[in-house]
């Protein structure tokens, strides 16, 4: 899956966070909700903008962004 086809980040949009295409839903709240214990249906029902392909290409975003190690390290211990 080619994630750039429903992510972009805008300047003009959320100071740039990256975020589904077509919406103000970032990809940062969507991961801070499925942290929280939201299931795929509850994100679902509550942005009816949202659809299973969109959350398929959030985890592919997630994926190329660790293998680019788009990421912070972990402190030892954490």
């Amino acid at each position: 899956m080619d994630w750039r086809e429903y992510i972009h980040s805008d300047t003009e949009i959320l100071l740039g966070k990256p975020v589904i295409k077509g919406t103000r839903i970032s990809i940062e709240l969507i991961l801070e909700l499925l942290s929280q214990g939201w299931s795929h249906e509850q994100l679902l029902e509550s942005y009816p903008q949202l659809t299973s392909v969109h959350l398929n290409a959030v985890y592919a975003f997630l994926h190329e962004s660790i293998g680019l190690e788009l990421y912070f390290p972990l402190p030892k211990g954490a």
